[in-house]
């Protein structure tokens, strides 16, 4: 990424420390595994959106994304009269050019547009969006995008336009679609907004929850990034970072989705992620005491809340407390003998693996 010295002077003062804390500027990725930061929900003046694709490139640069997918609208083209747009992969196109050399990849994709039922469904890792347009048929343009070999998504299910108790619920034709294994995903979180009743959706039909911004004006606006903000993102867990293995992952469902403090995905995939990015060092006693001290530290950008549910009790704090991002707590562990190591067991109140179910999990202090 080239900047000048103010453009560099803009992030440092503009966006939140913990783009520059680490290497890793998110979640450290578990041992073997290529934890990929994506976005694929993104709008641009090519079809509702407010800005020239280039900005979308430069937004997910600046706030540390690995991939993005602008899925405009196929069919809901509001600026045409002084926007024509014969070739709905131009986003892409513009995008594509201006990432080039950079650490960002773009992936092509696109938004085809429907009342419900099917709504509205996002196809991306696509090969070209102007054959998915066909504006007569309900679900042409999702059996084009399988035809391509894409990553289809439901996207927004508990939106109010579509769903006015905000509750998403499976209709007849996505249960076919998914019989057909042409749905593969669904959204849990979108923009704002989050569904738990999306992740059951997701865990009873083996699709992969995904969460993105669906970002029309700016990411600094919607998510309040100068402030300390983020965007909703999926984390895909690939074996590494070729485009190849991070489709496959995102079919084979390994993603965890990080919005607002929240951390949603499948347990198994959950757990992987929080006990790579939660340590804790060995006890340590004061002469002619049985109370042990233990550090804990949180490697990530996001603050973990815990519920201790061991058999200890502690010497200042409760057994609910948070740590926040990339920082460290020091716990007083009542042990009654000495320790070598001790085992923690927690709750991650704001890690959920189903609707009102938290992620349990334990971490060994060596």
């Amino acid at each position: 990424m080239k900047n000048t010295p103010k453009t560099i002077l803009f992030l440092f003062i503009a966006l939140p420390s913990w783009i520059w804390a680490q290497e890793n500027r998110f979640f450290k990725a578990p041992e073997g595994v290529s934890l990929v930061s994506t976005d694929l929900h993104i709008h641009t003046a090519f079809s509702d959106g407010s800005v020239w694709p280039n900005l979308r490139v430069e937004e997910a640069l600046k706030e540390g994304l690995d991939l993005i997918s602008i899925t405009d609208h196929l069919e809901y083209q509001p600026h045409r009269s002084d926007l024509p747009n014969p070739d709905r992969n131009r986003s892409f196109d513009i995008a594509q050019k201006t990432a080039n050399d950079s650490e960002l990849t773009i992936i092509r994709g696109a938004e085809i547009t429907r009342s419900m039922p099917p709504g509205h469904i996002n196809a991306v890792f696509i090969e070209n969006a102007n054959k998915l347009l066909f504006p007569d048929d309900p679900i042409a343009g999702i059996k084009e995008a399988n035809r391509q070999k894409g990553f289809v998504f439901w996207n927004h299910p508990n939106w109010e336009a579509h769903r006015k108790d905000g509750i998403a619920r499976l209709d007849p034709l996505h249960i076919e679609l998914i019989k057909e294994k042409l749905l593969h995903g669904i959204e849990v979180v979108n923009h704002i907004t989050f569904s738990e009743e999306a992740i059951d959706i997701a865990l009873e039909n083996d699709l992969t929850m995904i969460g993105t911004s669906d970002v029309h004006k700016l990411t600094a606006w919607d998510f309040d990034i100068p402030q300390g903000g983020h965007r909703p993102m999926t984390f895909v867990l690939s074996k590494n970072e070729s485009l190849n293995e991070i489709k496959k992952a995102l079919f084979e469902g390994k993603t965890i989705v990080w919005f607002k403090e929240l951390l949603i995905g499948k347990e198994e995939h959950l757990r992987e992620v929080v006990k790579a990015n939660l340590t804790a060092s060995a006890p340590t006693y004061n002469k002619d005491e049985l109370i042990a001290k233990i550090v804990l530290e949180n490697h990530s950008a996001n603050t973990l809340h815990l519920k201790y549910t061991g058999p200890y009790t502690f010497h200042q704090d409760g057994t609910i407390f948070k740590i926040d991002p990339y920082s460290k707590k020091t716990l007083e562990v009542k042990t009654l003998e000495v320790k070598t190591s001790l085992e923690f067991p927690f709750e991650l109140l704001n890690g959920l693996i189903g609707q009102k179910k938290h992620l349990n999990f334990k971490i060994l202090s060596p």
